[in-house]
C-alpha cells in the first residue's frame, strides 16, 4: 500500500455506525470544505438523497433496492442518526455540497450470486484484530476507548481518521482481503467514481466509507485494471425506496453484519453533548420508575459515582457501557439481571422507528396502506403491543378488516393472538410488530394490485387456482371471509367445489369440513354473505358419513387411528355448528355404527361412544354395555387401553359422577396381566395425566375407597354431590347464566 500523497482526497475511514465517528466527520468535513462528498452507497440512491433533507425523515431509515421483477431480491443500507454517512450527507446538503454514492450498483450486487468461500476461510473483523493488538478482549471497548470517547475539540479532526487509516493498511497487507474477495470489485468501482469526482472537482472532494477500505482506495492502481474487475458482472434493473427502520435491527444480533450491539446507548451518545453519564443513568431511573421499582436521584448519583470509579480502575478515559451496566445492577437492580435485562432491551437496543416522507417514492400499494393506516389510527411501531378489537364496531372491524388482507398478503404485521376477556366471536386480539423487512413483502404483494383490498382480492384468487388440496381451499375461504373479500368468493367456492368433486380421502374431507362449518356460523359477524358455503360444506358432510365407517375398518395402526380420532372429533364439531338436525341425525347414526363395531379400533370405539353419551343419544345403561364388551377379558389389553383413551381423553367429570363406568375401567385394570400392563400403561397415563388435578384428586379418593361403595357415605352420596337434585342451589345459578347469555348491546 502506497504512502498518501501530501495533496489529495480526503478520505475519512469510518464505522458505519459509530457517534464519535459521526462527530469526527462533520468536524472534518468543516475543516477541509471539500467541493463534493462521495458516501458509501448503491449510486442508484443518489435520485432519493434529496429526500434527507425533507422534515419528514427522521432517522433510523434505510435505502431499500430490490430488483424490478421479483421485489424479492432485495438489500438495504441502513443509516442511523449517529451514522457517519447520514452526518456527511447532512453536512454537505446544508452547505449545497453535491453529494453522491459510489459503491457498486445494486444493479450487480442483487444480480451476483451469494459468494462463495472455501470452508476453512474465516472472514476477519479488523476491529477484533486492532483491539487484541492493542490489548483488548473486547471490540466494542477499543472502539469506545479510542474514538467514541475522544474530546469532540480535538487540534487535528483528521488526525484520528490518518491513525486508523495506516492501522487498515498494516491489516490489509497482512490479510489481502480478509476473506472478503467481492470488496475488491467494489472498490476497483470506487475508484472509477473517485477518477468521475477528480475531473469534475480536482482533488477537493471528501470520501466517507467502511475504514477497512481506505487503503485500497489510496492504493496506485491503472483504470484498466479496475475496468477489468468489473467487466461482466451481471445486472438487473432495481427500484429504490427510502423505508423506515430500527434501532433494533441495527443490533448485530439481528443478524445484520455491520451491526452494533448496542445502538440505543450509542444514539444517546450522539445526542448527548455533556455529561452523557449523568443523562443515560438518569433515563435508566425514568425506566425502572415506570415499572414501579423504587429509584431515587440518589440511585442516580451513587450509580455515577461507581460507574466513573469503575472507569479509573480500569484505565478507561470514561465510563462506558460495561461500568455503567454494571453499576445500574449494584445499585439500582440490587444486583438482579432480572430488570437489567429490560435495560438492555429497551435502553441499550431499543425499538426506535424511523420516518419516511410521503414525498418518498413507493410501490403504489403501500402509498394505500399508509394511507389506510392513518384513517384507521394504526401506526406502525417497532415493539411489540396488543390490539383488542371489538368488531361490533365499525372502525375496529376496519382494523380486522386490514390486518387479515395484509395477512393473506404475506405481511405478517399483526399476528391473532388469544384474547384475555371474552371468548364470543365479536372480539379479536391481535399482537403488532412492524419490521423494517416487511417493507419488501409489500413491494413484492405490489404485484397483485395497487390498494391492499384488490392485492388481496388477487392473490387469494390465484391462490384457490393453484391450491394442490382441498384443505388448502378451505381455510383460503375462511380467510376470504375474515378479510372481507366478497368478490374473490366465487373463485374460491368453484376452486372449492372443482377439489370437493374429486377427493376420496375421507380424512382430507373431514380436515376440511371444520373451516367451512366456522366460516358459515361465523361469517355474518363481520357482515359477510357466506350462504354460498352451505351446499358445499353439507355435500362434504354426507361424504364423510358415508365414507368414514370404511375408513375406520379397515385395519388402522395407532398413528392412523389417532389421526382419524382427532378428524372424529372435528366433524361432530363442525356438524352441530352447521344446525342441520338432518345432518346431525345422520352422524349420530355414523357414530353408533363407529361404537358398536368390533373391527374399529378401540380408539374410536371409545370416543364415538363418549360423544353419543355427551348428547344425551346413548343411554348410560348402553354406555356401560359397551365399555364392559370392549373391556372384557376377550379384548386385548393395548385395544382396552385405546377404549378408554377415546372415552375417557379430554375430562374425567363424567367418571367422577358415574361410578358405574369408573368401576368397569378399575376391575379391567386390575385383571389386566403384569407384562401387558407394561405396555398399555404409557396410554393410560397419557389419558389420567391430562386430567385437571382436582379431578385426578377425587378419583384417587374414589380408587383408595373402592368405586361402586358410595352408599357407604352418609345419604349414599358422592363427597360434594347430592344424591338428588337440590332445586334451591340449581336456581342460584339462574342470575349468572343470564348475565353470561345477555349479549352486550353496541
Amino acid at each position: 500500500m502506497s504512502v498518501p500523497a501530501a495533496r489529495g482526497p480526503l478520505l475519512l475511514g469510518v464505522r458505519h455506525h459509530g457517534p464519535g465517528s459521526a462527530r469526527a466527520v462533520r468536524a472534518a468535513l468543516e475543516a477541509a470544505r471539500p467541493r463534493a462528498v462521495l458516501i458509501e452507497g448503491p449510486p442508484e440512491g443518489d435520485a432519493l438523497l434529496p429526500l434527507a433533507a425533507d422534515p419528514g425523515m427522521r432517522p433510523p431509515v434505510a435505502l431499500l433496492a430490490h430488483a424490478a421483477d421479483d421485489p424479492g431480491r432485495a438489500a438495504f443500507w441502513p443509516l442511523a442518526g449517529f451514522s457517519p454517512e447520514w452526518a456527511a450527507i447532512r453536512w454537505a446538503q446544508e452547505r449545497d455540497i453535491p453529494v453522491r454514492f459510489i459503491d457498486l450498483p445494486a444493479a450487480h450486487t442483487l444480480a451476483a450470486e451469494p459468494e462463495a468461500r472455501a470452508p476453512d476461510t474465516v472472514r476477519l473483523d479488523p476491529l477484533a484484530v486492532l483491539a487484541e493488538t492493542a490489548g483488548y478482549d473486547d471490540p466494542e471497548r477499543w472502539w469506545e476507548d479510542v474514538v467514541e470517547h475522544r474530546g469532540a475539540g480535538a487540534a487535528d479532526p483528521k488526525a484520528a481518521f490518518e491513525a486508523l487509516g495506516e492501522a487498515m493498511g498494516a491489516l490489509r497487507e497482512e490479510y489481502g482481503d480478509g476473506g472478503h474477495a467481492r470488496d475488491l470489485v467494489r472498490e476497483a468501482y470506487m475508484r472509477q467514481r473517485m477518477r468521475a469526482a477528480r475531473r469534475e472537482f480536482g482533488e477537493e472532494y471528501a470520501v466517507v466509507c467502511g475504514a477497512w477500505h481506505v487503503p485500497a482506495l489510496r492504493a496506485r492502481t491503472t483504470a484498466a485494471a479496475d475496468k477489468a474487475l468489473l467487466t461482466g458482472l451481471p445486472k438487473v434493473k432495481v427500484e429504490t425506496a427510502w423505508v423506515p427502520w430500527t434501532h433494533r435491527r441495527l443490533a448485530r444480533a439481528g443478524g445484520y453484519g455491520a451491526g452494533i450491539t448496542s445502538p440505543g446507548w450509542y444514539a444517546h451518545l450522539f445526542a448527548a453533548r455533556d455529561r452523557p453519564v449523568e443523562r443515560w443513568l438518569t433515563k435508566v431511573a425514568g425506566l425502572l420508575r415506570e415499572e414501579d421499582r423504587q429509584v431515587s436521584s440518589a440511585h442516580v448519583i451513587e450509580a455515577v459515582r461507581l460507574a466513573e470509579t469503575l472507569a479509573a480502575v480500569r484505565g478507561r478515559p470514561l465510563p462506558g457501557l460495561t461500568e455503567t451496566l454494571e453499576a445500574v445492577r449494584a445499585v439500582m437492580c440490587d444486583g438482579s439481571d432480572v430488570p437489567l435485562a429490560l435495560i438492555e432491551d429497551r435502553l441499550v437496543v431499543g425499538d426506535v422507528l424511523g420516518e419516511v416522507p410521503d414525498a418518498a417514492p413507493v410501490v403504489p400499494l403501500q402509498r394505500d396502506l399508509t394511507r389506510r393506516q392513518r384513517s384507521l389510527r394504526l401506526k406502525a411501531e417497532a415493539r411489540d403491543r396488543e390490539l383488542e378489537l371489538d368488531l361490533r364496531k365499525d372502525t375496529d372491524a376496519a382494523k380486522s378488516l386490514l390486518l387479515h388482507r395484509l395477512r393473506l398478503l404475506g405481511i405478517e404485521w399483526g399476528t391473532p393472538a388469544a384474547s384475555r376477556g371474552s371468548t364470543g366471536t365479536f372480539r379479536e386480539t391481535w399482537r403488532l410488530r412492524w419490521e423494517p423487512e416487511l417493507s419488501v413483502r409489500v413491494a413484492e404483494a405490489g404485484i397483485w394490485g395497487t390498494t391492499v383490498l384488490a392485492a388481496a382480492t388477487a392473490k387469494a384468487e390465484s391462490d384457490a387456482a393453484g391450491a394442490g388440496e382441498l384443505g388448502e381451499v378451505t381455510a383460503l375461504a375462511e380467510r376470504c371471509l375474515l378479510a372481507g373479500l366478497s368478490e374473490a368468493l366465487p373463485a374460491v367456492l368453484r376452486a372449492l367445489a372443482d377439489r370437493a368433486a374429486l377427493d376420496t380421502d375421507v380424512a382430507r374431507l373431514a380436515k376440511a369440513l371444520p373451516a367451512l362449518a366456522r366460516s358459515l356460523r361465523y361469517g355474518d359477524v363481520r357482515g359477510t354473505d357466506a350462504s354460498a358455503l352451505g351446499t358445499v360444506a353439507a355435500g362434504l358432510a354426507e361424504r364423510i358419513c358415508v365414507a368414514l365407517p370404511v375408513a375406520c375398518a379397515a385395519g388402522l395402526d395407532a398413528d392412523a387411528a389417532a389421526e382419524l380420532r382427532g378428524h372424529v372429533d372435528g366433524v361432530h364439531g363442525a356438524i352441530g355448528l352447521l344446525g342441520s338436525q338432518d345432518l346431525r341425525e345422520r352422524w349420530s347414526a355414523v357414530l353408533r355404527a363407529l361404537a358398536a363395531r368390533d373391527t374399529v379400533p378401540g380408539l374410536i370405539r371409545g370416543r364415538a361412544a363418549r360423544l353419543l353419551l355427551d348428547d344425551g343419544r346413548l343411554p348410560e345403561e348402553e354406555t356401560a354395555r359397551l365399555m364392559g364388551l370392549a373391556l372384557s377379558p376377550a379384548s386385548s389389553p393395548a385395544d382396552a387401553a385405546g377404549w378408554i383413551e377415546g372415552f375417557a381423553g379430554g375430562g374425567g367429570t363424567l367418571l367422577v359422577h358415574d361410578e358405574r363406568l369408573l368401576g368397569l375401567i378399575d376391575a379391567w385394570l386390575v385383571s389386566v396381566p403384569e407384562g401387558a400392563f407394561i405396555d398399555v400403561l404409557p396410554l393410560l397415563r397419557r389419558t389420567f395425566g391430562a386430567y385437571e388435578p382436582g379431578v385426578r384428586r377425587t378419583l384417587g379418593e374414589l380408587a383408595r375407597r373402592g368405586p361402586g361403595r358410595a352408599s357407604a357415605l352418609p345419604g349414599g352420596a358422592l363427597p360434594g354431590f347430592a344424591p338428588t337434585l337440590d332445586p334451591t342451589r340449581a336456581d342460584a345459578v339462574l342470575p349468572v347464566l343470564r348475565l353470561l347469555l345477555t349479549p352486550t348491546p353496541p
